[in-house]
C-alpha cells in the first residue's frame, strides 16, 4: 500500500520558517520524482518545488530563494524548508510522488502565515 504522510505544517508569523516533511512508503522511493504542491482557498493547486530522482531541483518563481526542497533516499522522505514566509504562502501543502504513469498524493498539511 502506497502512503505519503506529510507533517510539519502549522501557524507561523510573517517572516518565520517551517519545515515540511513527507514520509513515503510502499514504493521504490529512489526512482520517484518528488514534488510539493499547494492549494489556497479558491485557487488551483500549484507546483511549489520539485526534486528529481537524481537530485535536480526546480522552484516556482514565487518561492525561489526562500524555499528549499531536499530528499533522503535512505529514510524515504522529502522535505521542504520554508523561510521568510509570507501571508500569501498560506495554503494546504501536498506531497506528490511520480514516476512514468504512476502518481501518488499525500493528504496535505495546512500552513497558515498570519500575525
Amino acid at each position: 500500500q502506497v502512503q505519503l504522510v506529510e507533517s510539519g505544517g502549522g501557524l507561523v508569523q510573517p517572516g518565520g520558517s517551517l519545515r515540511l516533511s513527507c514520509a513515503v512508503s510502499g514504493v521504490l522511493f529512489r526512482v520517484y520524482h518528488m514534488s510539493w504542491y499547494r492549494q489556497a482557498p479558491g485557487k488551483q493547486r500549484e507546483l511549489v518545488a520539485a526534486i528529481t530522482s537524481d537530485g535536480s531541483t526546480n522552484y516556482s518563481d514565487s518561492v525561489k530563494g526562500r524555499f528549499t526542497i531536499s530528499r533522503d533516499n535512505a529514510k524515504k522522505t522529502v522535505n521542504l524548508q520554508m523561510n521568510s514566509l509570507k501571508p500569501e504562502d498560506t495554503a494546504v501543502y501536498y506531497c506528490n510522488a511520480k514516476v512514468y504513469t504512476q502518481e501518488h498524493w499525500g493528504q496535505g498539511t495546512q500552513v497558515t502565515v498570519s500575525s
